[in-house]
């Protein structure tokens, strides 16, 4: 309960007064109307070693609070209420805080003032350990996000008025992952306090240094901003992360990559300047990792309205936005359609068609593609029986995995039921996985691949070699189809080199018994030049652009190709 300062009625003795002051609070002052002591409870002359009285209450609060107790005392004197005032007060060991309630006191010695105060320290204890919580990161005691962008804010206020710019770096680990996956979350958390520590000591106490999640830190860096100061301060930081971590008996080496944005070259908020600090250090980490990058454009991730196009894909979902369009593989000897490959398509009531190279990736981060890739799978499988019906003899349906469906736990489940729900035949789908995604974690996928096999689906291996292009994972895993890539088709028949890689794609493709399908084909001369060479299937705009399912079933029905291809909006975009 808090304490009160109650009127004690005129005529009160001085000893009825002072039992009064005894048991009132946990310190009780009575003042005269100039604010110094005239008695004080005996708890209270304890606690603050009074050996007498006339001190001026003011004097045994710190110097910072002294004219806030000031105010207080003078408004009390003159207002009908009791006032209330937070304030620390030394006592004879240390400062302690106190609520105290000040307000005028009529008795037979004269007008005075009585202050009541309760001590809340333990309150005040409370209240800056959850300040402190909300602001600081747990692990290694350093700001958060929260209170880096307070930091980065004062800094950008100081900057515009002294006219010193400074930078932000963001400082991601190397290889850590490796320490939590091999050596367990313990360890990885001591590694983590022991470079947060490591960070802190480089900098200068001006510098701001703040974890933001993960192996990620961030540091403001007033003043730093001409090449000579960059590099005197990255190569400290980076020296100082390249030294081994020696936790329970482990040496663990992992280093650290580094990005830096400038104010106000790069940006002028804090929520851009990390941003684009960030951008410089993924960059880092794709060039070789251990070094550090200044932000340029080519670093900068999706442009920024694609925070807006990521909502309005959400309302595609719902709106049924979302198309799949059909691109035919036809035989190359005969050009007759064999299958075709579905791709996904977006027509926004006001964008038009958006191109996949702007929604996939946007999809693949927020785990929408999860969504729209069993969607795919499931419609394409029950198209490919209308395609059919039409075509009157066995077709295949070629459907690409997005590396994220493929590591999902659910995606054979997804699999199973598309299967089920159309009915048809796992030998008569293709599923396109690029190189990358097997070689992300080679044990999964041959644990994945295999069970597609089981399910007789066969599996191609898209754009093939621009990727990791290990000839190992040709015999590791169950494939049965190579795309060759158009970038290898484009320029044939006069590129001597493309036409090197085709014939030993193809070469390779006949030793092993895999089927071989070429992309990107678009003219009578590159066709000629595959078919030539044993090169079975062709896909390209010269047999069939991507078209909407009623467009592919007109081609099948009446074996007509260019005539019935609409143009697609982007060219080139698959």
């Amino acid at each position: 309960m808090r304490p009160s300062a109650p009127s004690v009625p005129h005529g009160d003795t001085a000893t009825e007064l002072d039992q009064f002051m005894e048991a009132a609070g946990d310190v009780v002052f009575r003042l005269d109307p100039a604010g110094r002591i005239v008695a004080a409870s005996e708890r209270t002359r304890t606690l603050f070693a009074l050996r007498g009285m006339g001190a001026a209450l003011v004097s045994l609060a710190p110097e910072a609070d002294q004219a806030a107790l000031g105010a207080a005392l003078l408004d009390a004197g003159a207002a009908a209420e009791p006032a209330r005032l937070d304030v620390r007060l030394h006592t004879a060991s240390k400062d302690i805080w106190f609520e105290l309630r000040l307000g005028r006191l009529q008795h037979a010695g004269g007008a005075a003032l009585l202050v009541v105060g309760c001590d809340i320290s333990l309150r005040r204890d409370t209240e800056e350990r959850l300040r402190h919580l909300a602001t600081h990161d747990a692990l290694t005691e350093l700001p958060n996000r929260l209170l880096l962008s307070d930091r980065i804010r004062m800094v950008i206020a100081h900057a515009r008025r002294s006219g010193q710019n400074f930078s932000v770096a963001t400082i991601g680990l190397d290889g850590f992952k490796k320490v939590n996956d091999g050596l367990g979350h313990p360890v990885g958390d001591a590694v983590l306090r022991i470079a947060a520590a490591r960070l802190r000591k480089t900098l200068r106490d001006s510098d701001t240094l703040a974890r933001i999640g993960g192996d990620e830190f961030v540091a403001v860096l007033p003043g730093t901003c001409s090449e000579a100061q960059i590099k005197l301060v990255t190569g400290r930081l980076l020296a100082t992360l390249q030294a081994p971590f020696e936790v329970d008996k482990h040496t663990i080496y992992i280093g650290a990559s580094i990005g830096l944005a400038l104010f106000p070259e790069h940006a002028e908020d804090e929520v851009q300047l990390v941003a684009l600090a960030d951008a410089a250090m993924s960059r880092a980490k794709e060039t070789g990792k251990a070094r550090c990058l200044v932000y340029s454009p080519r670093d900068s991730g999706p442009p920024e309205h694609d925070i807006s196009l990521e909502a309005a894909m959400f309302q595609a979902v719902r709106e049924g936005e979302f198309l799949l369009y059909y691109q035919p593989i036809v035989d190359a000897p005969t050009r007759r359609i064999q299958g075709f490959e579905t791709l996904m398509r977006w027509k926004h009531p006001t964008l038009g068609m958006v191109p996949p190279v702007r929604f996939i990736p946007i999809a693949e981060t927020n785990g929408l593609i999860n969504l729209l890739g069993a969607w795919a799978l499931k419609a394409a499988c029950v198209q490919l029986k209308q395609f059919e019906e039409v075509a009157k003899r066995p077709l295949y349906i070629s459907v690409n995995i997005s590396p994220r469906q493929f590591r999902n736990d659910k995606f054979l489940e997804v699999l199973d039921h598309a299967l089920a729900f159309s009915g048809m035949s796992g030998s008569q789908l293709v599923l396109e996985i690029t190189e990358g995604t097997l070689m992300i974690d080679p044990v999964h996928a041959e644990s994945i691949l295999v069970k597609m096999a089981e399910r007789q689906a066969r599996i191609a291996i898209d754009d093939f070699g621009t990727g990791y292009s290990s000839l190992a994972y040709l015999k590791r895993f169950p494939i049965s189809v190579l795309k060759i890539d158009r970038a290898f088709i484009k320029d044939l028949p006069d590129a001597p080199k493309d036409g090197a890689i085709c014939n030993a794609v193809l070469d390779l493709a006949k030793h092993l018994g895999l089927s071989v399908v070429a992309e990107g084909v678009e003219t009578e001369a590159q066709l000629d030049y595959l078919d030539q060479r044993g090169c079975q299937y062709i896909q390209g705009y010269l047999t069939g652009k991507p078209m909407p399912a009623h467009a592919a079933m007109a081609a099948l029905k009446e074996d007509l190709y260019a005539s019935l291809m609409p143009i697609e909006p982007q060219a080139g975009i698959r």
